[in-house]
Formats: C-alpha cells, structure tokens, sequence
C-alpha cells in the first residue's frame, strides 16, 4: 500500500518514510526540495511538487493511489515566523488547503498531520494536555492551528478523517545512521550544541533569565525515531477506521538548555563554551506534555526518551554526515537553508 508524505525528503518525514517501509507500505515522498533534501529519500520514489501545485498534485495521487497521506510539508521555525509572518500563513495554511482540495477533488484518503505542540502557547498546566486551551503566540503557532481547525472543519462537512499529531521537541536521529538531521542553518538545540562541541565554538544561549530553576528554557524532547513509529500507528489507526482525534507526542519530561548542554559533554567528553545571547520572540518558558492519550488511542510509547540516547543518536549521525560530505560532497553539495517536516 502506497502512502503519500508531503516534506519527505525533510528530517521528520524522512524517518517516517524509513517506517512506513519497515511496515510494508511504500512511502511517496511529495517535496519540492526548498528546504529538503534529496539524499534523504530512500525508501521509495521521490516526486518533486509544490503543496501548493494542484495540477501536479492530482497527477501524483492518480499515478500511486495512496491510501493516506501524511502531511509534514511546512514551514517550521518560530523566530522566522514572527519575521515573516505572510510567508508562514501563505505556505503552510493557504497551500495546505490546497494540498486538502486536491485530496477531496481526486482521491479522498484519511490524513496524518504534522501539528505541533507551539498550538498551545503559553501552557496554563504542565504537562499540557490535549485539551489544553490553543492560544498561539507566534504565527508558526497559529498556522499549524488554522491546518488542525481545516481538518476538522472538513472532517464535518465532507467526512475526511484525520489524526493530528501534535509533538514536540524533535530530536536525536536514525539509530542506523542512514539518516539524520541536516539543517543549515540549524535551528534546533541539540544538534548546535554538538556543532559548538565539534567545532570549539560558544553555543548561544537565548535567554538565562526565564522562571525556570537555571533559569533558562525547559523543553520536551521526543526522539526523531519514536514520532516516527506514532505516524505509523496513527495511519493504522485511521486504516482500521479509526475517528478524527489530536494526540500530543511527548516523554512528559523536560529539559533546561543547560542541562541539554551538560548531558551533552558527557556524551562527547568535551567542554562546551556557552555565551548568553538574547531571548527569542515567541519562546515560552515551559513546554512539557502529557502522552497518556496517544498511549491510550495508538498504543505508544517512547522507546529512546533518555535525554543522552538520543543526544548520542545526534553525535553519531552528525560524525557520520561529515564524513560522506568529505568523500563525496554528500550532503553538503546539496544542503539547503532548512528541510520541511
């Protein structure tokens, strides 16, 4: 059975692809490569497109017949949502429900979204549960919530069922090493601490003075591997008939920045220099969540939540990438300013 992933070539998508193989389906990578990248579609075939294509859209979807589609296509970065906030509400809502009116028009298939935990906003209860209020506050944040509010508004109007996943800090990478993560410029925590520990470079630190205990920012980090098997999960679940639901991804156990940087230098057995820099706009203090519900509805739970596994996972996968770099200008020849998903 063949499964359609919009942003398969991006660093969520592209684990999730290896998953989907690993479970007998074929995954149909969808990605325009703006910010993917090709080395990372391994498990099927690659199509180039738009989200934002319909035409080219409902070719794809009349030439493999998917059976679902998971949607990771997106843009994904909160400091260059508050900065451009139009190019955030134009990719990721306004060609999404392009990418849903072709679904509907050619093949209408159950759908796995890619949503997030920054829907929140500034969480009122930690560890935030599904039923949170969803108060954005940073236009990221509320392009992911206008996608979760289409889905459900087409849910009762056309009867498409979804599942929206709503994760939260994605780290680590592909135990194997076939695959990893491979931002540039790199926006996520960890892999910029193992940059600066690689390098002998300061990591920069946006922000000492939050009410936290180190006074820095606690997150929630969920390995890249175990979002990937809940997607799967969520396609069976929908498969077997499963209704619209939304389901946080999440280890409901947070970290500071310092304490990712300290987990960090054990794992490489370097110092790690640290420089204070800025608060970042549209940074909460605190995301932690609560997962009994995706343990309930899917069956899941983490199986590489230990902050240094998943840290190690990084290590390796990074150590690794710069070696095919070297040897045959793979993936560095090709990388890209940010991958979707």
């Amino acid at each position: 059975m063949k499964v359609l992933v919009t942003g398969g070539a991006g660093y969520v998508g592209s684990h999730t692809c290896k998953a989907l193989a690993g479970k007998g389906f074929e995954p149909v990578a969808y990605d325009n490569l703006s910010r993917g990248n090709r080395w990372a579609v391994k498990w099927g075939p690659l199509e180039e497109g738009d989200i934002g294509d319909e035409a080219r859209l409902a070719k794809v979807l009349n030439r493999y017949r998917p059976v679902a589609l998971m949607h990771f296509a997106a843009f994904a970065y909160v400091g260059e949502s508050v900065e451009q906030p139009l190019l955030y509400y134009q990719n990721n809502v306004g060609n999404s429900a392009t990418l849903f009116h072709a679904i509907i028009k050619t093949r209408p298939i159950p759908v796995v979204f890619s949503s997030t935990c920054a829907t929140y906003g500034v969480p009122k209860k930690i560890p935030i549960p599904e039923e949170h209020s969803q108060r954005p506050i940073n236009p990221y944040g509320f392009s992911k919530l206008a996608v979760e509010r289409m889905l459900a508004d087409l849910g009762h109007a056309s009867g498409l069922r979804s599942v929206a996943l709503r994760y939260f800090n994605a780290a680590g990478a592909d135990p194997e090493g076939d695959i990893g993560e491979a931002h540039d410029p790199e926006p996520h925590l960890i892999p910029r601490v193992l940059t600066a520990a690689r390098g002998g470079t300061a990591v920069p630190v946006h922000g000492n003075d939050y009410e936290t205990p180190d006074g820095t920012c606690i997150r929630d980090y969920i390995h890249v591997t175990d979002l990937a098997d809940a997607h799967v999960r969520a396609l069976d679940y929908l498969l077997s008939g499963g209704s619209s639901c939304a389901l946080n991804l999440a280890n409901a156990r947070g970290y500071s920045v310092m304490e990712v940087i300290k987990a960090a230098q054990q794992v490489v057995g370097k110092v790690i220099r640290v420089e204070t820099a800025p608060r970042r706009p549209g940074d909460p203090a605190v995301l932690v969540g609560a997962a009994g519900r995706a343990r309930a509805v899917l069956g899941w739970a983490p199986t590489r939540s230990a902050l240094d596994v998943q840290i190690a996972d990084a290590w390796n996968w990074m150590q690794k990438e710069t070696g095919l770099r070297t040897l045959t200008g793979e993936p560095g020849s090709r990388r890209v300013r940010h991958a979707l998903g």
